[in-house]
């Protein structure tokens, strides 16, 4: 199928460009700012013209970070609802995180989810395999055979707690070429906490969990990543004092990146309420440390934003602070959130939110495309002047769970393509 996108303002070369782009078979054939001068072969090019009457055209968001429970426990979520729901929010590429129902630490495990994603996906989806065997920080999982089919190696969901496990899995991944991607949290340090050791939890009566678990962790495997030489990458952080210690092993020269996610960017324990939607995994922390996030994006410090997308179903959501599962859903709203809350604002600009979300992840992991000729049309449509409010019973994921329900935000995704295929959206 050809298309025409016509009259964008496209994201090309790290600037925003008023342009038309021409796809054919899959691909970008050409981009330019006359509609009639492309020709192919002999023939002038013919396909369906998309007006996108100045909607802006970006190369398809990049989620290093997505939780899409299949195998195991499709209940939650599955790979076709994962892929729908991450093409309704603008991406055209995950990673999937292994804490699944046969863990994929073995090929023959990882299979499972490969057939799946090839028979259900209508995005990229690419898998994480495991660190461990069943993610229980014993015994290396099957690196070698799973390297040529993952984005990366992690454990998510868990901290690895053995710092000779760590440094073996790190040597492992640097043979391999492969990403380290590490939920960082010390087991010994939770003391059974759910929520940020802070004044909500103080003021009722909730157990917290403290910054350090998370941070130390992270200490100890800076030191590892510059003794192995390993490319590291820290998931999900949230503590003002994770990020002052990557800024500090970036400027030594630590092979590391790190991403944090929508939600801690925004809302800090002083939101919470005593409703699951607003537990995860790390929690909500301070003011002071949602300031250092945003400060960290600016700087550099922190490369990425990925969603930590975790579906749960309604009833192991609703079981308050205490009792609920932890994880919130994210892919339809990240965009919009992050465009509402830092790009309107004037926090960042629109181009640093592009790096943030597509370039970055991109160049890091050696996912996505850029909008260049020759390139694979992953492409998604944005309208910034829409405003409308976050309903979750709208979703296109299983889950419904998000702190953002009911809120009024811009920027709406029109229309997403992977491939030269419209996975989401109708015709412009």
């Amino acid at each position: 199928m050809n298309y025409i996108l016509a009259n964008a303002n496209a994201f090309i070369d790290g600037r925003f460009v008023k342009t038309n782009v021409f796809v054919s078979n899959g691909k970008i054939v050409n981009i330019s700012p006359k509609l009639d001068s492309f020709s192919n072969g002999q023939n002038s090019f013919s396909g369906t013209l998309l007006d996108l009457k100045g909607r802006f055209l970006f190369p398809g968001l990049i989620d290093v970070h997505v939780h899409f429970r299949e195998p195991g426990f499709f209940y939650k979520e599955t790979i076709a609802t994962g892929s729908e729901a991450a093409a309704a929010g603008g991406y055209t590429t995950v990673c999937t995180m292994p804490n699944l129902s046969p863990a994929p630490d073995t090929l023959a495990h990882l299979q499972e989810q490969l057939n799946i994603i090839e028979k259900d996906a209508c995005i990229h989806v690419v898998p994480y395999g495991t660190i461990t065997m069943e993610q229980k920080g014993e015994i290396l999982s099957d690196m070698e055979e799973m390297a040529p089919f993952v984005a990366g190696f992690s454990d998510d969901g868990r901290g690895v707690q053995q710092n000779d496990m760590m440094r073996n899995a790190m040597v492992k991944a640097k043979s391999l070429h492969k990403i380290i991607a590490a939920h960082c949290e010390d087991n010994t340090l939770l003391h059974g906490g759910y929520i940020h050791d802070g004044a909500y939890a103080k003021a009722h009566g909730h157990k917290g969990i403290s910054s350090a678990s998370e941070y130390v962790q992270i200490q100890r495997d800076l030191k590892l990543a510059e003794e192995t030489g390993c490319a590291y990458h820290v998931c999900h952080i949230s503590t003002k004092e994770s990020v002052a210690c990557i800024r500090e092993a970036k400027i030594r020269g630590v092979n590391v990146t790190c991403e944090t996610g929508p939600h801690y960017l925004i809302l800090c324990d002083e939101d919470l309420q005593e409703d699951g939607r607003f537990k995860m995994n790390p929690p909500l922390r301070s003011a002071e440390d949602r300031a250092a996030l945003i400060a960290g994006i600016k700087d550099g410090t922190i490369d990425m934003i990925a969603t930590d997308h975790a579906p749960h179903s309604a009833e192991e959501k609703a079981k308050g602070l205490a009792g609920s599962l932890m994880g919130i859903v994210g892919l339809e709203t990240a965009f919009p959130l992050l465009y509402t809350h830092l790009v309107m604002p004037g926090i960042v600009t629109l181009e640093k939110l592009m790096e943030l979300m597509h370039t970055n992840p991109s160049n890091r992991f050696g996912l996505g495309s850029e909008l260049a000729i020759g390139a694979p049309a992953d492409l998604t449509v944005f309208d910034l002047t829409k405003e409308y409010r976050i309903d979750p019973e709208a979703f296109l994921t299983k889950g419904r769970s998000t702190p953002f329900a009911g809120e009024m935000v811009f920027g709406k995704c029109e229309m997403t393509m992977c491939k030269g295929v419209i996975v989401y959206g109708q015709k412009i």
